[in-house]
């Protein structure tokens, strides 16, 4: 009976993926493989750093940045170390796969042997329900979930891993998140201060000089705008690409 269910689930991942993984353009091969990319984040990872350097003194801030350190690390190596190689599913793009045949690969990257679960998902939920849980801001927070979403699908239509994979790997790595985020909140209470940042952010604005007149702009939003301007480059290269 369980063998018949896991079986069914299977099948029902890999025609999931199918369906996310047949539509495919040069202008969306060229944009996932670049947002799929750790590195090209590396700039909007900056500005975060800098966020949390102004919303908390400088030992709050390094607990803050520990803790991000920590959650990734232990979601990254949960999904790879330990899960990935005890259960030794195969990628959906590796050559092995009987599924490989059905899936469309860019520029053949095929990732590792094993997929599940997904350490992109892993991480990447990891770092937004951190993140979501200290630097409380709405839009902020919307944006976050965005980029993980999209960070997701890139792996699905690059052929890499199947839905099962990224939804396992969201799962762990939103619990490891919620755990260390609620382990820096204690350490916060213990040095008596309060994690939320005040409600008016009168603190964490900054004035920015555009043409004639001056605008406000709140850390989050800056934060925000870092990463819509690092997609909108990524879409432009792949336009440029294609």
């Amino acid at each position: 009976m369980l063998h018949e269910l896991l079986a069914s689930l299977d099948h029902l991942d890999g025609q999931l993926l199918i369906f996310f993984n047949s539509h495919h353009t040069q202008w969306a091969d060229n944009f996932m493989m670049m947002f799929s990319s750790k590195y090209v984040w590396i700039p909007m990872y900056l500005i975060f750093t800098f966020m949390v350097f102004r919303c908390y003194d400088l030992k709050r801030a390094l607990v803050v940045l520990l803790g991000i350190g920590v959650a990734i690390a232990l979601a990254d190596q949960l999904c790879a170390t330990l899960i990935r190689q005890a259960v030794e599913r195969l990628r959906p793009s590796n050559p092995e796969n009987p599924l490989s045949a059905f899936i469309t690969v860019v520029n053949d990257y095929r990732g590792g042997r094993y997929g599940f679960p997904s350490c992109h998902a892993a991480n990447s939920f990891a770092l937004v329900v951190y993140l979501s849980m200290l630097l409380r801001r709405r839009r902020f927070i919307i944006f976050l979930i965005i980029w993980a979403v999209v960070n997701c699908y890139s792996r699905l239509y690059l052929g890499v891993h199947y839905p099962g994979d990224i939804l396992v790997g969201a799962i762990i790595g939103s619990c490891v998140g919620l755990l260390c985020a609620s382990l820096v909140r204690m350490i916060f209470s213990s040095m008596s201060q309060t994690v939320a940042l005040p409600r008016n952010n009168e603190s964490v604005t900054l004035n920015t000089l555009v043409g004639p007149s001056s605008v406000r702009l709140s850390l989050h939003d800056i934060g925000l705008l870092s990463g819509i301007a690092t997609a909108a480059i990524l879409g432009i290269i792949a336009l440029l690409a294609g």
